[in-house]
């Protein structure tokens, strides 16, 4: 009975990591090969929260560079002297920070949309990192019919924060599926 019992823990063991390999292989166009778009003229840059991993300064030279006229920043932090310099900094382009409500991607959109009705637009540029783009698309999308164009700052990410973002983007996916924005 050991013996069965170690052959069945085997074939467990081949079937989960079989499972494993099977998602990552699945999911690797969405989160580590992403579709990413060009930056393009556009009615304003949103750079949505985040680790602060060079997002903050891509979405400000972004409109430096003529792209657009407004830098949106999401800024759920509780005390970010980053965002605080950010927000409260003199830049050549109108900069605008806001606490979304609720602090996630849904929150980000809602922004978006209400600020993309008020103004009439009809292109932003959004700016996250890898994982987050496809996600960030979809959750956008869900809340503002305009075009989205999502750029990605490219940071640096080890092993490990890869591992924890396949697991947390595909819950935040089954959580957007569920929500209406």
């Amino acid at each position: 009975m050991s013996r069965r019992c170690g052959t069945r823990a085997k074939w467990v063991a081949v079937g989960v990591i079989v499972l494993l390999a099977g998602a990552v292989v699945a999911l690797w166009p969405v989160y580590v090969r992403p579709q990413v778009d060009s930056p393009a003229r556009a009615d304003a840059v949103l750079v949505l929260g985040g680790a602060h991993d060079g997002r903050e300064e891509l979405g400000l030279r972004l409109a430096s560079e003529g792209y657009a006229p407004l830098v949106l920043f999401s800024d759920p932090y509780e005390r970010s002297p980053m965002m605080n310099r950010i927000c409260h900094g003199g830049y050549r382009v109108e900069v605008e920070c806001f606490d979304p409500e609720p602090r996630t991607t849904l929150g980000e959109g809602r922004v978006l949309a209400e600020r993309a009705r008020a103004g009439r637009w009809r292109r932003v540029i959004v700016v996250t990192f890898t994982p987050h783009v496809s996600r960030a698309r979809y959750v956008l999308g869900k809340c503002w019919g305009g075009e989205i164009l999502v750029v990605d700052a490219h940071p640096p990410i080890s092993f490990g924060r890869w591992a924890y973002n396949f697991l947390y983007q595909s819950a935040g996916y089954v959580k957007a599926v569920t929500e209406d924005c």
